[in-house]
């Protein structure tokens, strides 16, 4: 089994879809509105760093289903130099 179907696997077990799921990320400021706009009507917990280079970044959104939630893994992962957690 490959990451990305034990990842679906596990979030099927862990989660009724569907659900609000929050999703964080870690970006240089600039990069900002590339992972807002991944999930435009969510909601929004934004936190600058100490120096206003990075941004930490919670979307938390309904999501229908496991499929779902690997595609805006899969969308973010194009953003330059984002850390997903």
């Amino acid at each position: 089994m490959n990451n990305i179907e034990s990842f679906k696997k596990t979030l099927d077990q862990e989660y009724n879809f569907p659900c609000e799921y929050s999703f964080k990320f870690i970006v240089t400021n600039d990069s900002k509105e590339d992972v807002i706009s991944l999930l435009p009507e969510a909601k929004k917990n934004i936190k600058i760093s100490k120096k206003g280079k990075y941004v930490s970044i919670t979307l938390s959104s309904i999501m229908k289903s496991a499929d779902e939630i690997v595609y805006i893994y899969d969308e973010a992962a194009k953003i330059n130099s984002i850390i997903s957690l």
